[in-house]
């Protein structure tokens, strides 16, 4: 089975539904428990700091074509299980972010 994203996926809502489906076409809504996807989302992580590890500051900078493409697989993991993670605990991502960034305003103001 060929799957293809639906047009709607330009938003995390749209990803949201799509994982959503995608997980439910496999069958896989009885894996996809929080302390599951937390530790798949911490492994991606760990392949993703993995392209780093042995860089200079200067070479994680300037990245070859090659390197970025998979680096953004990895990101693209992260990503795609954090939102599949946020939708099983029903946690509104962005609302999340939100908060999270009046809070750290609050502790880390702009004047110091």
């Amino acid at each position: 089975m060929n799957f293809n994203p639906p047009p709607s996926v330009d938003s995390l809502i749209g990803l949201r539904d799509a994982l959503r489906d995608f997980a439910a076409a496999r069958d896989w809504e009885q894996y996809h428990l929080p302390k599951n996807l937390a530790m798949a989302l911490i492994v991606e992580a760990a392949e993703l700091v993995e392209h780093f590890q042995w860089l200079t500051p200067q070479q994680s900078a300037d990245l070859d074509g090659a390197t970025r493409m998979a680096i953004g697989e990895e990101v693209a993991d992260v990503l795609l299980y954090l939102i599949r993670l946020a939708d099983v605990l029903e946690i509104d991502p962005i609302e999340a972010a939100r908060r999270k960034m009046l809070k750290n305003a609050v502790k880390y103001p702009a004047s110091k």
